[in-house]
């Protein structure tokens, strides 16, 4: 609710001004310097593979999965084109990477900044057991399967040390938030990397490992296609990325 609040009001901002429209501002030619980089941005944008198995095993006609999951990222894909351009349209070249701190009132950008806030505490805890499952599945389960001793007690309750555990998590990852500022490059660093892995190398991988021998030529064909083209782009984008990461901190803006 307060992320469709927030692109209302940003929208709503945009609108009152579109007599001011920069429309001889907008380029149509391809940045190639930093085109890896926005396509990791966008990438990023659609990680949500590793929720889909949960949310379409909590669904109340799993048959409708493939139809909402078509339409749902058509959408998103035309609302987010449709927003970044009239975003960049208000504010042209000056527009930031969160685009928040565009707004001119100080009250009124903490007021949106304060949705924000509550959309983020909202949103994690998703992402955030999803990522802790993964890991103590991989790092937590006793000797000999794992390096370390199991996170549960025998009862099944979380042990005081697996507490601090998770509560660390939670301390580091607003840590990154805090010390790595360069939010657009950042994110373009992960959307390389993590984003061509989760969106296109291995959804390939494991369709070819688990029904290659019922596939038709041309469907393996196509996933070796893709993920030689998620290869190519992940380390082109994270090279790119990178070297944008490394140049904004030495410069230091």
């Amino acid at each position: 609710m307060s992320h469709i609040l927030i692109n209302v009001v940003i929208l709503g901002y945009c609108l009152l001004y579109i007599g001011d429209w920069g429309w001889s501002k907008v380029k149509w030619s391809i940045d190639m310097e930093n085109f890896p980089i926005m396509l990791g941005v966008i990438v990023f944008s659609y990680t949500s593979q590793i929720f889909l198995p949960t949310l379409e095993g909590n669904m109340e006609d799993p048959s409708k999965f493939e139809w909402m999951l078509d339409w749902s990222h058509v959408w998103a894909a035309i609302f987010k084109a449709v927003f970044g351009y009239i975003c960049f349209l208000t504010f042209q070249n000056d527009t930031q990477q969160v685009i928040t701190n565009n707004l001119p009132s100080a009250g009124f950008k903490g007021l949106v900044n304060l949705f924000l806030v509550l959309k983020a505490l909202l949103s994690y805890p998703l992402p955030y057991y999803a990522a802790c499952e993964l890991l103590e599945r991989s790092l937590f389960r006793g000797k000999p399967k794992t390096v370390f001793p199991p996170i549960y007690d025998m009862d099944g309750e979380l042990k005081v040390w697996g507490l601090a555990w998770r509560e660390g998590v939670v301390v580091f990852t607003i840590l990154l938030a805090c010390f790595i500022p360069h939010f657009s490059i950042l994110m373009g660093f992960i959307g390389n990397f993590t984003g061509t892995m989760l969106s296109l190398i291995w959804p390939c991988y494991f369709h070819l490992k688990l029904k290659r021998s019922t596939l038709e030529t041309k469907t393996i064909a196509f996933d070796y296609f893709i993920i030689a083209l998620g290869l190519v782009l992940g380390i082109i984008g994270m090279f790119d990325s990178g070297t944008a990461l490394i140049k904004a901190y030495s410069v230091g803006y």
